[in-house]
């Protein structure tokens, strides 16, 4: 095991070490931390002297299931201040499962989540023409994806259009929508005039065809951000051929905020000012790890060596997004296979809507994909048969629909 931790961070970010010294933000940021939260002292108390990479490599990774039987009150010393704080709108909270069936409340200090939002624009070239000035958004994605943050009673519109954003889904599941509902969206879009448009891929995917079929577009919009969910080159694509302007792949979390931001189906970058980007080595892929958060400049509930779940690639120009540790199949001979396999894999001339691998047995799995013409079913069968590995089958079934899981968002790769 290596006696220095590695980081996606570049070094400029980072901060400059002297042999086993850890580098400067990153103490400075840790002993904030212990400041700010009583968790992390109960959990392992530091010393006084400057921090070496050994003592930091001895505090233990926070995983989510920690935070759950905890609660999040444990991350603060008299708990009735954030009670206070709640009536008095200086704190926000929000509740999120994610992909898991539980769920986690988060604590965040009023404001918080813009500033965020704001930094991970700044990293972007495409985006940052939009931090911190006024412009138009649109979002279209699971309505639980941010409790209040965002809000999906059925106040009807304009009054769900506030700070320049309108949140246009009522309900979670778009493959449920009626032509009726797909119709209000379409009148909604046409009277914000977004310059940007924000949501789930599926979501989007599907918004794509509608407004094809009606014959709409929104000269207003200036770019796509594919977030909430993974994308698929299907689902790239379908969206493009709608809105042939830039699309942009925002990755985070309502816990930890916005991490990774680039172009879909390319490595992306770190959000620098917004976290430090640990990655945790894979057993049996030295390319592969888990990523570890550790949040930067937060008030309530910050999150240090935090464990996300999330697995990626490291590549020469940033890090693929592999998806959850759960959602990666292992050959027998080791290789990891993830949705951007599936991707690569899937014939060149295969188009649909959305599509999901489903592994329902130790060698079998269901494609489901919804489109508006059937595929060869042959040819897929024998490309994904073949990225699997021996012995694995997959029966290919064209669907109507293809449902989310409770959370609302959409699954691309789903093994056993």
């Amino acid at each position: 095991m290596s006696s220095v931790a590695l980081f996606a961070n570049s070094p400029a970010s980072l901060g400059n070490a002297e042999g086993q010294r850890l580098p400067g933000p990153l103490e400075t940021e840790i002993r904030r931390i212990y400041e700010l939260s009583p968790l992390y002292a109960q959990r392992f108390p530091l010393h006084s002297e400057p921090l070496h990479w050994g003592c930091y490599l001895e505090i233990p990774v926070l995983s989510k299931e920690e935070i759950f039987e905890r609660s999040h009150q444990a991350f603060f010393a008299d708990y009735r201040d954030v009670e206070k704080g709640l009536e008095e709108n200086r704190f926000e909270y929000e509740n999120t499962g994610g992909s898991t069936a539980k769920p986690m409340t988060v604590i965040m200090e009023e404001g918080w989540w813009d500033a965020q939002a704001t930094r991970a624009y700044l990293a972007s070239p495409i985006l940052r023409q939009f931090a911190g000035k006024a412009h138009r958004r649109c979002i279209l994605a699971p309505v639980g994806c941010s409790s209040h943050l965002c809000p999906y009673t059925d106040r009807p519109f304009p009054n769900r259009y506030h700070n320049g954003t309108v949140f246009l889904n009522l309900t979670s599941d778009p493959f449920a929508f009626t032509a009726t509902e797909w119709d209000r969206v379409a009148r909604e879009l046409q009277a914000v005039k977004p310059d940007l448009l924000e949501g789930e891929p599926t979501y989007l995917s599907l918004l794509a065809k509608e407004l094809r079929q009606r014959n709409i577009s929104l000269p207003s919009l200036k770019a796509v951000i594919l977030t909430y969910g993974a994308s698929s080159l299907r689902h790239r694509r379908t969206i493009a051929r709608q809105f042939p302007i830039p699309q942009v792949d925002l990755y985070g979390s309502t816990e930890a905020g916005y991490l990774l931001v680039g172009t879909p189906g390319e490595p992306l970058q770190p959000v620098e000012d917004n976290a430090f980007l640990e990655l945790l080595p894979h057993p049996g892929a030295p390319d592969v790890f888990e990523l570890s958060v550790t949040t930067r400049g937060r008030q309530a509930m910050p999150l240090l060596r935090y464990r996300t779940g999330d697995l990626v690639r490291r590549k020469p120009d940033g890090l693929q997004l592999l998806g959850r540790s759960g959602s990666v199949f292992a050959r027998a001979d080791g290789r990891l296979i993830s949705s951007a396999d599936v991707d690569a894999a899937l014939p060149d001339s295969f188009d649909c809507w959305h599509h999901a691998l489903i592994q329902t047995g130790p060698q079998r799995w269901d494609f489901l994909y919804v489109a508006e013409r059937a595929a060869d079913a042959k040819a897929i069968e024998t490309a994904l048969g073949q990225l699997l590995g021996e012995g694995q089958r997959v029966a290919v079934m064209r669907r109507r629909s293809v449902p989310p899981s409770p959370s609302g968002k959409f699954v691309l790769f789903k093994p056993l």
